[in-house]
């Protein structure tokens, strides 16, 4: 395997790792979830790129005797900012980040993965409550689907009751519209929450836990 690898990536979580360094973690549509080391202290500029939210072209050292990787680079495409000026948001893009890495960057389908990620915090950035809202529903009923665990309503045999079908017609209407799009499909307040529960209890099920970011959203 080559030991420079050059590709674009999105920064999902960073955190710290001694007393200087930072572990981040990336998506990437052809290898899915990489988590590699940040060398440097605060006033590092590669610190400061590397931030969660961010996309660009990322450049890496593999150690191919360790297995593990060094962030070399990071050339920052989009940054994000709004996402941080606001609550909201922040809680959201959050969730979403944590669901991704519980879902192991969506295994096989990453490519996917990446995408639907990259739409919905492009959309996230300046979206009103509202709209940030039925952003993240959206991404939660999309990640069942990459995760391959969205039942088949339909089915008679189908282990889930759907108690609210409006909510469930303004999923699938939604479900192959760009997030960016949302803000024009509206729908009461009771059945968002509707929606919302039964993407999370799909998923609970999915990876045999409730994340810790769900609790706020």
């Amino acid at each position: 395997m080559n030991r420079f690898i050059t590709n674009k990536a999105l920064v999902l979580r960073v955190r710290n790792q001694g007393e200087s360094n930072r572990e981040a973690f990336f998506l990437n549509a052809e290898m899915g979830i990489i988590r590699a080391v940040v060398y440097g202290g605060p006033k590092s500029r590669l610190r400061s790129y590397v931030s969660p939210f961010h996309s660009g072209i990322l450049y890496l050292y593999h150690d191919p005797v360790r297995d593990s990787y060094k962030v070399s680079d990071f050339d920052v495409i989009k940054w994000r900012p709004g996402i941080r000026e606001n609550y909201e948001r922040t809680v959201i893009a959050g969730a979403i980040a944590e669901t991704i890495l519980a879902g192991d960057g969506g295994g096989s389908n990453c490519q996917d993965a990446a995408r639907l990620a990259g739409l919905s915090y492009d959309a996230l950035e300046n979206a009103g409550i509202e709209h940030a809202e039925r952003i993240l529903i959206h991404f939660l009923w999309n990640w069942t689907d990459i995760l391959g665990a969205r039942p088949e309503f339909e089915d008679e045999a189908s282990c889930i009751s759907i108690k609210n079908p409006g909510a469930l017609h303004w999923l699938k209407v939604i479900e192959n519209l760009e997030p960016a799009l949302l803000v024009r499909y509206s729908l009461d307040e009771i059945s968002l929450n509707y929606a919302k529960s039964l993407c999370l209890d799909i998923l609970a099920s999915t990876l045999g836990r409730h994340l810790s970011s769900w609790e706020n959203i």
